[in-house]
């Protein structure tokens, strides 16, 4: 087995001590930087894998954030092999750009968190602005990063009107026709969407990030280009 398949398994086992066996011994190698790209693209497939497991029950959240720690190491300790112009976020971050919050009012982090870890793995540059975020703090972030997608999430009752209010402050600003919103947490509904004005809505991380994968990908597929940033 080649040494991206080792470490693709590894790190979809999120075993550790053969995670680093593996980078020493390929480190040892004084590897090209296409096999430093190569072994990080092997890395984030892995991440796929522990994506896939946690969709399926298999592993649970404690786990996902242990398997984010791992991926920032495996990056930490790759990035002195690559060259500046392969270091640019849009070489890592090739599948685009959200910026994501939990909606003001709403305190809760961990499906927003699980959102993000799994949206890193799958190649996005994500923007946090953070919980209880009020409908400004989404309006700088997108402003300022110009981003592919939005995402909105929030559990309590009230929070899909605090989704509105952030989707209408994006429309005031002239900001909502450029990027897809999503919206997620266990409160939001086809309904939901609908009222907020959003474009999908998930109560499933896993899922979102496909919804979003599968949103890029159509628009590659439809020559839409790629903003400037």
């Amino acid at each position: 087995m080649v040494l991206t398949e080792i470490l693709r398994d590894f790190v979809g086992a999120m075993d550790e001590e053969e995670i680093n066996r593996s980078l020493d011994e390929f480190l040892a190698s004084e590897p090209s930087s296409r096999a430093a790209r190569e072994a990080l693209d092997a890395c984030r497939d892995g991440m796929g894998i522990v994506g896939e497991r946690f969709e399926h029950g298999e592993i649970f959240v404690g786990d996902l954030i242990l398997a984010g720690n791992l991926l920032t190491s495996i990056i930490e300790r790759l990035k002195p092999l690559l060259t500046v112009s392969e270091d640019r976020d849009d070489r890592y971050h090739s599948e685009g750009v959200i910026v994501l919050g939990t909606v003001e009012g709403d305190l809760h982090d961990i499906g927003k968190n699980i959102f993000r870890l799994m949206a890193e793995a799958s190649n996005f540059k994500v923007i946090d602005v953070g919980i209880d975020a009020p409908p400004d703090s989404f309006v700088r972030a997108v402003r300022d990063n110009r981003p592919d997608i939005v995402g909105f999430s929030g559990i309590m009752t009230f929070s899909v009107e605090a989704m509105k209010r952030a989707a209408g402050a994006l429309t005031d600003a002239g900001l909502r026709k450029d990027v897809f919103l999503i919206i997620g947490g266990n409160g939001v509904s086809a309904n939901a969407c609908a009222y907020v004005g959003a474009d999908a809505w998930s109560r499933n991380a896993a899922e979102a990030v496909k919804m979003c994968v599968r949103h890029m990908g159509a628009g590659r597929t439809a020559s839409r280009p790629r903003k400037q940033r």
